[in-house]
C-alpha cells in the first residue's frame, strides 16, 4: 500500500512535491498564483493508509477536474496534502502550518480522533474545513460555524446498523472494543438503540483478553453476534480467524460497523474468512450518471474498485469548488455560506444543516448501507439493508 514502507517525515515530505495535484493547462494563471486547499489525509501508519489512498484519490480527481473545466475565476486550485499518520497532534500542527500557507479551506481527514483535533484548531484559527469521512457526533465540543462535515454521525449510522442486527434476529451482542473516543461512543450508541428494543450489549475489554479468550467469553455470554470496535489489522484480523476456528461459534454473526471490511486489504489478510461480516458503506444502492462517472474515474485511477471513501474524497472538493466560485476565496465568507450549499455529488445532493446533538454543519444524510462480502464471491458487496 502507498505509503507503508515509509518514515511518516519521508513520507510528508516525498507526497508534498509529489501529491500536490498539478495546475491543468486550461486553468489560466492570472497572476501567477493558485487557490490553495489543505487537505489532511492519512498515509503512513499507524493511519488507516489503505482509506487515506483512496481519499486522496478522490480529492485528486476532482481538483484536476475543476482545473480541466478553468479552475477557481480562473486560477487552478492546488492540493497542499498533509499526512496525519492518525496522530491527532500532528494534525492539529498541520492546520497550523496550512493557515499560514494560506489555505482558503481545509478537507478531508479519516480518523474521528484525528479530525476532531483538526476540527477544534480550524476553528479557534478561523479556517474552513469540510471534513470528509469521520463520523463522531461529537466532532467540536461548541457547536462552530467554520466546520461541516459529508459524512452522517455516527449516532444517525450504528442505529441503523443496530436495527439491522435486531432484523437479523441478534439480541445478545458482544463487542470486542479497545480504548477510544471513537469505539466508546459506538457503543454506547449500540446499547442505547439497542436496550429499548430487548436487546443486550456484552463489552469485552481487548486490553485484557487474547483473540482466542475472545471465543470463552461468547460462549459464556451465549452471544450470537460478535462486533469488531478494534483496530485493522490488528487485532481484528486475529479476532477473526480464532472465532472463524472455534467450531461451538459456527453460528455466531461478526460484524463491523466502522467498515474494516471495505478494503480490499482485509480480503487479503483473511481470504474466505473476510466473508459474510457485516459493516456500514456510505453508497446508494445504484450510483446516477455523475457517480458512475466519478466510479471509472477512480478505479483507474486506484487500479482497484473505489471505496466509499473515495467518493467521500471527490464530493468534499465538489462543495468546496463551487463555494469557492459562487463567494471567492475570503475565509469568512466561505464559512458563511454552508448553509447555502446545494451541490450534486456522487451519491446525491449535498446540503447543510444543523442537526441536533452535533455542532457542526451536517450533510442529514448520505445515502447508508450496511453490506457484506458474499461468501460465494469475495470481491462482490451484498446489500443486507439501507438506511
Amino acid at each position: 500500500m502507498a505509503g507503508s514502507g515509509q518514515t511518516a517525515t519521508e513520507s510528508s515530505h516525498g507526497r508534498r512535491q509529489r501529491m500536490n495535484t498539478p495546475p491543468s493547462p486550461r486553468a489560466e494563471r492570472a497572476d501567477g498564483s493558485s487557490v490553495r486547499i489543505g487537505a489532511l489525509v492519512p498515509l503512513t501508519r499507524p493511519g488507516w493508509v489503505e482509506a487515506g489512498r483512496h481519499l486522496l484519490a478522490g480529492l485528486e480527481l476532482a481538483v484536476r477536474e475543476v482545473n480541466d473545466a478553468g479552475g477557481i475565476a480562473g486560477k487552478p486550485l492546488e492540493l497542499v496534502v498533509r499526512d496525519t499518520a492518525a496522530d491527532p497532534q500532528r494534525a492539529a500542527a498541520a492546520v497550523d502550518e496550512l493557515a499560514h500557507l494560506g489555505v482558503a479551506a481545509l478537507a478531508g481527514e479519516y480518523h474521528s480522533v484525528v479530525a476532531r483535533a483538526a476540527a477544534a484548531r480550524a476553528d479557534a484559527l478561523g479556517l474552513p474545513f469540510l471534513c470528509s469521512s469521520a463520523v463522531l457526533d461529537a466532532l467540536t465540543e461548541q457547536p462552530t460555524e467554520w466546520v461541516a462535515r459529508l459524512a452522517p454521525a455516527q449516532s444517525h449510522g450504528w442505529q441503523i446498523y443496530a436495527d439491522f442486527l435486531l432484523g437479523a434476529g441478534h439480541g445478545r451482542i458482544a463487542v470486542a472494543a479497545e480504548p477510544s473516543v471513537y469505539w466508546a461512543s459506538g457503543a454506547r450508541v449500540l446499547r442505547d438503540h439497542l436496550a429499548p428494543r430487548g436487546g443486550t450489549v456484552i463489552e469485552l475489554d481487548m486490553r485484557a483478553l487474547a483473540p482466542t479468550a475472545v471465543c470463552d467469553e461468547l460462549v459464556d455470554n451465549r452471544a450470537t453476534a460478535l462486533l469488531l470496535l478494534v483496530g485493522h489489522p490488528e487485532p481484528a484480523v486475529s479476532i477473526v480467524k480464532s472465532v472463524r476456528r472455534d467450531q461451538r461459534l459456527a453460528e455466531i454473526m461478526i460484524g463491523a460497523p466502522a467498515g474494516q471490511p471495505e478494503f480490499a486489504e482485509w480480503a487479503t489478510s483473511l481470504g474466505g474468512d473476510s466473508a459474510a461480516i457485516p459493516f456500514l458503506r456510505y453508497l446508494p444502492e445504484r450510483l446516477g450518471p455523475l457517480g458512475a462517472r466519478v466510479e471509472t474515474a477512480l478505479r483507474e485511477r486506484l487500479a482497484e474498485a473505489p471505496s466509499f471513501v473515495a467518493f467521500e474524497g471527490y464530493d468534499t472538493i465538489a462543495v468546496l469548488a463551487d463555494v469557492l466560485r459562487s463567494h471567492g476565496t475570503d475565509r469568512a465568507r466561505t464559512a458563511e455560506s454552508w448553509p447555502r450549499v446545494a451541490v450534486e455529488g456522487t451519491r446525491g445532493r449535498i446540503r447543510f444543516s444543523r442537526t441536533p446533538g452535533i455542532g457542526v454543519w451536517q450533510w442529514a444524510w448520505a445515502p447508508i448501507q450496511v453490506v457484506d462480502r458474499d461468501p460465494a464471491e469475495p470481491d462482490r458487496f451484498r446489500i443486507l439493508h439501507t438506511g
